[in-house]
């Protein structure tokens, strides 16, 4: 897995560059008129990393564990007074051991669909290859298995963050390793591969406490990784986590099977957005940012203006977002402070959280 991760940080990086002088340029100085009352509400607390949290609409909520923490289980349920249990049971969970074809291994992006499919993908950065699972999270089955071929997507593969259209059948994945966007047509059970140097991390600094955050040795670099679609499914959003421009492009292109520059050519900016890890778009067309250089949640609205949802000093690294409910829920998992990150010792301090605010 080391391997992979420094590949993954070459991939991902360029060099050294200034930091930026304002970390808050990007961002309208009026706050939302939210954020003075929006407070944060514990759903989950864990002594290692949670990765990504996807809710129901019923008010479930899942999260895989971060593949660069050790944990036993890889994909949890959060229930009622912080009990957290593996799902869709122990049996898919490595509990220590080593990588398996019948196990989940280095899951990270998940997601529930309107059908209450919780997708997962798992990266299998020790089993060597990418799979795509869809789980009925009433009958907690396997309803839906893809294992990626190795010419979309080759050991050493970082794709992690996903949208899903459950209306036409497709899923849209974003791999920071080579930086490109992964289309799965559910029906076909068959995945295509987009590349474009649009995709690829914007030469700026991540800084977090006045530092100028490094992954893999080098200033960071993150590739296209927030990833996610409009309710009607018919526009695909996307960005790098390096980056600070939100793009669209339809998806009916990616479902037609049209060629890689009728694409590239299809692709507008549709605003602004921090150096973010996560996304989630509502019904109303808001996008949802994780803002990593200043602890909380941005909100870029349908007027096109980017705007602070909530600030507060505990949002160490929100890794992800999902909008269910009138609540947006996060993961809080001091991400940076990882080996990965630091290049030495694990310098992360538990607890780590899931949390949701009312929207």
């Amino acid at each position: 897995m080391k391997k992979a991760l420094i590949l993954i940080a070459i991939a991902c990086a360029t060099t050294m560059c200034t930091p930026t002088a304002n970390k808050e340029e990007k961002v309208n100085d009026e706050p939302a008129k939210q954020e003075e009352a929006v407070q944060l509400e514990v759903v989950g607390e864990f002594k290692t990393r949670p990765g990504n949290v996807a809710a129901s609409n019923d008010g479930r909520v899942f999260s895989t564990m971060h593949p660069l923490d050790k944990d036993n289980n890889q994909l949890v349920e959060v229930k009622a007074n912080n009990e957290i249990v593996p799902f869709p049971n122990a049996d898919y969970q490595k509990n220590g051991g080593p990588a398996a074809d019948e196990k989940l291994d280095t899951p990270l992006g998940v997601r529930v669909d309107e059908n209450n499919i919780l997708w997962v993908i798992d990266m299998g950065q020790n089993l060597g290859k990418t799979r795509l699972f869809g789980f009925d999270i009433a009958t907690q089955q396997e309803v839906f298995r893809l294992d990626f071929p190795k010419e979309v997507a080759p050991a050493g593969s970082f794709v992690q963050d996903l949208a899903v259209d459950e209306v036409n059948g497709w899923v849209y994945l974003a791999d920071i390793a080579d930086a490109g966007i992964l289309a799965v047509n559910m029906k076909t059970q068959t995945v295509r591969r987009f590349g474009n140097e649009i995709l690829a991390a914007e030469d700026i600094d991540m800084i977090i406490d006045e530092k100028v955050i490094y992954f893999g040795g080098v200033p960071a670099r993150v590739a296209v990784n927030p990833i996610t679609l409009s309710s009607d499914r018919n526009s695909l959003f996307f960005g790098a986590m390096n980056g600070t421009k939100w793009y669209t492009v339809p998806a009916n292109l990616f479902r037609d099977n049209a060629a890689d520059s009728l694409i590239a050519a299809s692709i507008t900016v549709a605003g602004d957005k921090p150096i973010s890890d996560g996304v989630a778009t509502d019904a109303a067309g808001n996008h949802y940012f994780t803002n990593l250089q200043e602890d909380g949640l941005d909100i870029l609205g349908t007027d096109g203006v980017l705007k602070p949802l909530i600030r507060d000093p505990k949002i160490i690294w929100a890794d992800n977002v999902d909008v269910k409910g009138g609540y947006a829920y996060f993961t809080v998992n001091q991400l940076h402070t990882a080996p990965t990150f630091t290049g030495a010792e694990d310098q992360g301090k538990p607890p780590y959280f899931i949390y949701k605010i009312k929207l």
